[in-house]
């Protein structure tokens, strides 16, 4: 029997992650002391009363039955509260809040509820593959938005030729943004929210790098500007922010149809979020957010790590406050393919190349702040040593 994938999945370009793990495994199993700076998956374990949390919760059998589809009320409440406290919106939690298995999850999912074939999402790029993923397996088209460095890696919205824009129906933004690490101010979202208001467009905020910073005032919520709940939604995770990848959980909140339209997918595709991590979530997010700022401050002094090797190495970054990664410029004569070979080749360094994000990602690099202090001094100087 001749067995062959759909035509959705054989759209797909290779997974950028899975790709690089592939590479470095090899050069791995060469004798090469790699210093891993690719994926972005936190190094440090999640918080001591988190983990606690969970082992209580996950000894009660109340929480051993199907949860519910939509996230626990109580689960729901606190992400409401959330909100309130961090960017002063005001959500109504049973219908306007959804937890997810990980943003990831939710941003896959999105697309199947609204998007229709032949329908346009307007996607950033460089941005996270999953974007367009999820458009194609709803039968949708992707048309990229570049986010160029001239203008400060957002998206210009004026120069979307007007056919992409009727045939549109969600707009999607990422600030804090992976890769750049490029952030949004609040002007933008109102900017954006009109043009959507313009167009008639969903717009879909994900939201998931906004407490990685040392900064003491979080990033702008597009939730935080009034009438935003008549057609946003933004995405959000405890991944990045309480270093609980694995643990699969987040949600997304803002207009009651979008949220609704995403739980009826939900509710045919999976079972919801184990009860005992939703609790474990709660406690996180009521927390008084110490450890975020904890490591907020630590990942500045790993960036500056990095960044004074990149200076003694004469390559240029962008400087920001936010995300755990560096966006660097591949040096001249290289382009990002072969500067990231070069990097893992001649000085064991892994990192991720522009434009496996998008086309106008060529000419850059991307770097993971997920070692230690030491490590990254390490790859600093390894990289210093190189000639370009």
């Amino acid at each position: 029997m001749a067995i062959e994938f759909s035509d959705r999945l054989k759209a797909l370009p290779p997974y950028l992650f899975k790709e690089l793990d592939r590479v470095r495994d090899e050069v791995k199993a060469r004798g090469v002391d790699v210093i891993d700076l690719g994926v972005g998956d936190p190094d440090r374990p999640t918080p001591g009363f988190v983990i606690e949390a969970l082992s209580e919760a996950a000894a009660d059998g109340a929480n051993h039955k199907y949860p519910v589809y939509s996230g626990m009320n109580s689960f729901r409440e606190v992400v409401a509260g959330w909100y309130r406290r961090r960017h002063g919106a005001d959500l109504v939690p049973e219908a306007e809040v959804c937890s997810l298995i990980g943003s990831k999850e939710g941003i896959a999912n999105f697309p199947l509820a609204f998007v229709n074939p032949g329908d346009v999402v307007l996607c950033p790029e460089p941005g996270y593959p999953v974007y367009r993923s999820g458009t194609l397996f709803a039968g949708g088209e992707a048309a990229f938005m570049p986010l160029l460095e001239k203008n400060g890696f957002l998206p210009d919205l004026r120069s979307i030729p007007e056919e992409t824009l009727r045939r549109a129906k969600i707009v999607w933004v990422n600030y804090p943004n992976n890769p750049t690490g490029a952030a949004a101010s609040l002007e933008f979202y109102y900017e954006l929210l009109a043009f959507a208001e313009k167009w008639d467009l969903i717009v879909c905020s994900d939201a998931a790098y906004s407490e990685v910073t040392a900064r003491p005032k979080p990033h702008p919520s597009i939730l935080e500007v009034p009438g935003a709940k008549a057609r946003a939604v933004e995405f959000h995770s405890l991944s990045k922010t309480f270093n609980m990848t694995g643990w699969r959980i987040g949600w997304a909140a803002g207009c009651e149809t979008l949220i609704r339209g995403l739980g009826l997918v939900k509710s045919n595709l999976d079972s919801g979020v184990f009860q005992a991590v939703q609790l474990a979530a709660m406690k996180a997010l009521n927390s008084d957010h110490s450890d975020v700022a904890a490591m907020g401050r630590l990942y500045a002094d790993r960036r500056k790590a990095l960044c004074d090797g990149l200076d003694r190495a004469g390559i240029a970054y962008l400087h920001t406050d936010y995300t755990f990664y560096v966006w660097a410029k591949v040096p001249k004569g290289l382009d990002s393919k072969g500067f990231c070979a070069r990097l893992l080749e001649e000085a064991g360094v892994v990192s991720t190349p522009g434009n496996g994000f998008g086309p106008s990602g060529e000419g850059y690099v991307r770097f993971a702040l997920v070692q230690e202090v030491p490590r990254l001094k390490e790859a600093a100087g390894r990289i210093a040593s190189l000639k370009f």
